[in-house]
């Protein structure tokens, strides 16, 4: 049900050769048999009529060429000379006599289907929904049965534009009421109704929409679709769908959706797990063993995600040989910075620049080069470094931008924390909406024990940006961390959760702000599911010292050894160990 189809096919010649060649295509060569003559609307009148719409059209008299083209349209009834009116009216931009030329177009000839389609585009186009019943209702009926199912899929896409979204679900689903019980339509018609209910802030009604398509058929796609369109933390029945059908033999496709919006919603756990599924049903899902590996590496699992990543680089180079390199490109430079960062963690720094070196793409030379000046950092070069990343060539402002944050990067590794603060003043004097360079100059600041600074650079961005959660997470941890106004930490904090609900770094620091207040059970139950969703060395650390404070020491043990496998490494961690006088 290609709506948009013929109001695009504008006339390359004007509709007076089309009529001149069906005349034309009757002579007779010297060779052809007598053919029987055919009778033509096409008089010396009409024709002089038609030349001068034309005429007219062609001078940017557009009101003349659709008075001229639409009056020939009625006198002859035919469709082309109506379509070529409707045309007219469309490039004007006309769209009342683009309306009434089409229901001209409809009303002279009832059967023609393109007719409707043009009138309900129109309406559509508009913004005249109440109209559309009718001509969708006459769109749907006219469509062949084993086509209506997909026909009704693809309606959503024509009312996206309608700015009165309650009124284009109502319309719809009065449309589509007598279709709601038929099988294998049913399906396509909750789910058209639901998705329309959601972009008018239903969620609710699209979520019952969605439970009638998947009761109708519980292996459908459409249904799950649009409940993983719909999954947020606020809308756990949403995520109920997805797992129902998840239950039985599922797409692949589908399952990596899923593990996509895990992952978006930072469920990272989850999310691998959907995707070791994937891999093992699937061996050859490319873009999953990336996905599983990336996971994994940031799991503080390298030795599994290495096994991931270098599967996902054999699949991907032989797609490479039978598709273009864009196709593949992205994939293997992340899954090539990958496998150089496991080989530097365990300091096979020859290996980690042999995979660098394996980027070609021009777009992301830079990232390995500054790969390649962290490995030089890490081997105690840290000016030979400094000097690779300013000689990198710039060929954007966002270049200039990375090079200055990975050179910030190195100093502040190594505890340069002066110099980091310098590049930082001068790159935010330059770039003072900039507010990720201005938060790390913050950051930069606390570890100079400038605490007045930082605080007075992380609520200029909360002041500029507001929806920064990063700053109020940073500000209200560094209050916790020094024990000093907890209530406002903690308010802080909270609101940095708004933003980013379940983030498991912002979890740990509302996890410190109640240790700090005397929460320990509270403390304990955040910091948990912190570290559930994201082992991380820090958030062991706090965790570890909860655990430690309530007398429960085997397991604050347990939890740092395993901080301590993670990043060896850690400042929070390590001070912790000292602070508490624990050996491990």
């Amino acid at each position: 049900m290609d709506y948009y189809g013929p109001m695009s096919r504008f006339n390359r010649f004007p509709l007076l050769v089309v009529f001149i060649f069906a005349l034309t295509a009757n002579a007779q060569t010297p060779d052809s048999k007598v053919a029987a003559p055919i009778s033509s609307a096409l008089d010396s009148e009409l024709f002089y009529q038609l030349l001068l719409g034309e005429l007219n059209a062609r001078e940017g008299e557009s009101g003349a060429a659709y008075s001229l083209i639409l009056d020939a349209a009625r006198k002859t009834n035919d469709p082309r000379l109506y379509q070529r009116a409707v045309d007219i009216a469309l490039q004007a931009r006309s769209g009342d006599s683009a309306l009434l030329a089409a229901r001209a177009w409809k009303q002279a000839l009832p059967a023609s289907r393109e007719a409707n389609r043009y009138v309900l585009q129109i309406l559509i186009g508009l913004n005249r929904i109440g109209e559309t019943l009718e001509p969708l209702k006459r769109e749907i009926a006219a469509t062949d049965p084993k086509d209506r199912s997909s026909a009704v899929s693809t309606i959503t896409r024509y009312f996206a534009r309608a700015s009165d979204k309650k009124l284009a679900a109502t319309t719809v689903e009065q449309a589509l009421t007598g279709y709601l019980a038929t099988p294998g339509v049913g399906v396509s018609a909750w789910t058209a109704i639901g998705r329309l209910r959601f972009d008018a802030g239903d969620v609710n009604g699209a979520v019952d929409a969605a439970r009638k398509a998947q009761a109708m058929d519980a292996k459908a796609e459409g249904p799950v679709l649009l409940a993983l369109s719909m999954m947020s933390p606020k809308t756990p029945q949403a995520e109920a769908i997805v797992k129902k059908y998840l239950e039985g033999k599922a797409q692949p496709e589908v399952r990596m959706a899923y593990a996509r919006a895990l992952l978006d919603a930072q469920r990272y756990a989850e999310a691998v797990a959907q995707l070791q599924v994937i891999t093992a049903e699937k061996p050859d899902s490319a873009e999953a063993w990336l996905m599983q590996g990336v996971l994994e590496l940031q799991d503080a699992k390298p030795s599994v995600a290495e096994l991931s990543l270098k599967r996902y680089v054999e699949l991907a180079l032989v797609k490479r040989t039978g598709a273009s390199r864009a196709e593949t490109g992205r994939g293997l430079v992340q899954a090539y910075l990958s496998l150089a960062q496991i080989a530097e963690q365990r300091k096979d720094f020859s290996e980690a620049d042999a995979w660098l070196k394996r980027i070609d793409s021009p777009d992301d030379l830079l990232n390995a080069q500054l790969r390649r000046a962290a490995i030089l950092a890490r081997q105690g070069k840290l000016e030979e470094a400094r000097k690779l990343i300013r000689s990198q060539p710039e060929k954007s402002p966002a270049d200039a931008r990375l090079k200055v944050s990975a050179e910030v990067q190195l100093l502040r590794d190594s505890k340069q924390y002066k110099g980091a603060y310098a590049i930082l003043a001068e790159a935010t004097a330059r770039n003072p909406n900039d507010f990720d360079l201005v938060y790390d100059m913050a950051m930069v600041a606390e570890k100079l024990g400038h605490l007045e600074e930082m605080e007075r650079l992380l609520r200029s961005v909360i002041a500029s940006k507001p929806e920064y959660q990063h700053a109020y997470n940073a500000l209200g941890y560094s209050l916790a961390d020094r024990n000093i106004r907890l209530s406002e930490a903690k308010q802080l904090i909270l609101r940095a959760l708004e933003y980013a609900p379940g983030d498991p770094f912002i979890t740990d620091s509302l996890g410190w702000v109640e240790f700090r207040s005397g929460n320990l059970a509270e403390a304990l139950r955040l910091l948990q599911g912190a570290f559930k969703a994201r082992p991380d060395a820090e958030i062991a650390a706090h965790l570890g010292e909860v655990l430690w404070t309530m007398g429960r020491r085997d397991q604050a043990v347990s939890t740092w050894k395993e901080g301590l496998q993670i990043n060896a490494e850690n400042e929070t961690l390590l001070e912790t160990l000292k602070r508490l006088r624990v050996k491990l």
